[in-house]
């Protein structure tokens, strides 16, 4: 990302208790992750190209991950973002999330948000996110695997979705499929909060 928002952290985000209830969550997961792998920190961090004293930090509940950095933990350990947000990710043929039950791991200056809704077991991965972004506000994205695809449909506001330096306007109603195995970005376009689903599908490399 061009300025890695972490998770729930920006204006207001200090009064929202849901960070370190989700810190400590992605914290007893990484380690149980690790350690069932037999991986030192250092191994993890040679694998994911995530620091050795952020892993320890991120173990220690003491770090807020960006959704990047999610992302690099999940291709290292073959899993997806869904697993290291807490165990049972798909112990059935069903999954439900109940209302209340998704994960924000993004909160914009001004006030957007990204939510995961639901996610796959690992280590190829499928999500849909809940996404909102309000006048002024831009999410730059890292390359993902490649052959990652990302579908969006807008439900208001107009959405500006950039990919490699182009932008594509996407207004309320319509959708869109898009490669993010390189370069992208969402932004707000117009004066209006841009609200918009992401359904992500990415293989793991390798």
């Amino acid at each position: 990302m061009t300025a890695e928002v972490n998770i729930l952290t920006g204006p207001g985000a200090a009064c929202d208790g849901g960070a370190d209830l989700l810190n400590g969550a992605i914290a007893r997961q990484l380690a149980t992750l690790r350690r069932a792998r037999q991986l030192s920190f250092d191994d993890l961090a040679a694998r994911c190209g995530v620091s050795k004293g952020m892993l320890v930090q991120l173990e220690q509940g003491k770090a807020n991950p960006s959704i990047a950095t999610l992302c690099r933990l999940a291709t290292g350990l073959r899993v997806s973002v869904a697993d290291l947000l807490g165990p049972g990710a798909l112990a059935s043929a069903v999954q439900v999330i109940a209302p209340g039950g998704e994960r924000t791991l993004w909160r914009g200056p001004r006030g957007g948000s990204a939510a995961l809704l639901i996610g796959s077991q690992g280590p190829d991965m499928l999500e849909l996110w809940d996404w909102t972004l309000q006048p002024g506000e831009r999410y730059d994205g890292r390359p993902h695997s490649p052959g990652t695809l990302e579908i969006v449909h807008v439900v208001a506001g107009s959405l500006a979705l950039e990919v490699e330096g182009v932008a594509h306007v996407v207004t309320a109603g319509a959708s869109a499929c898009a490669r993010t195995d390189r370069p992208h970005a969402y932004s707000c376009h117009g004066r209006k909060r841009t609200r918009f689903t992401m359904a992500v599908a990415e293989r793991a490399r390798g």
